[in-house]
Parts: structure tokens; sequence; C-alpha cells
């Protein structure tokens, strides 16, 4: 087998740091956020994909927040969880 070149080793070790950072970035369950390449604020770690809005679709969402708590408690029952992370039921957050 043949010696990589200097811009193959390149390419390899790039591609292997692409996977190792989204590795990090799935880690331990704690969300992280980070400025999408269009301006807009992604959440990491939710799901496999992040959640990205841009920032007056995060105010008008987080204004809503007491909302969105009582209807999640109001509809404990129909709701699944995804057992990935600890829960916070909407309860606790009271």
């Amino acid at each position: 087998m043949a010696e990589e070149t200097a811009e193959q080793k390149m390419a390899r070790l790039e591609a292997e740091n692409r996977v190792l950072k989204e590795q990090m970035e799935r880690r331990g369950g704690q969300l992280r956020l980070k400025i999408s390449e269009k301006g807009g604020l992604s959440v990491y770690g939710l799901g496999r994909f992040p959640v990205t809005l841009y920032k007056e679709q995060w105010i008008r969402l987080l204004d809503q927040a007491d909302e969105i708590k009582e209807f999640l408690k109001d509809n404990d029952q129909q709701l699944k969880v995804k057992q990935t992370a600890p829960v916070r039921s909407a309860e606790t957050e009271r």
C-alpha cells in the first residue's frame, strides 16, 4: 500500500475531526447553542438534528413558555416521552 500524500492525510484528518466534533455535540444530554451560517440560533442536544430559529422566532416562542407548559400539563396523558435524558415534567417547572 502506498503512503498517503500530505493532501490525502490532511483530508483524512479533517474528516476524522468533523466526526469527532459531531460526536462531542451529541454527548451528555447537554444543550449547546450555536449561531448558524445564516444567522439563526441553533440548539443542539434535543434530538438528532439541531433546532434552528431566527431571533424573533425564539422571542415569540419563549414569550409563550407559560402557555406551552400549561398545554403540556393539560395533555400529559396524550403526550409520549422519549427517555434519552432525565425529563423534567411541566409540573416541576412551576
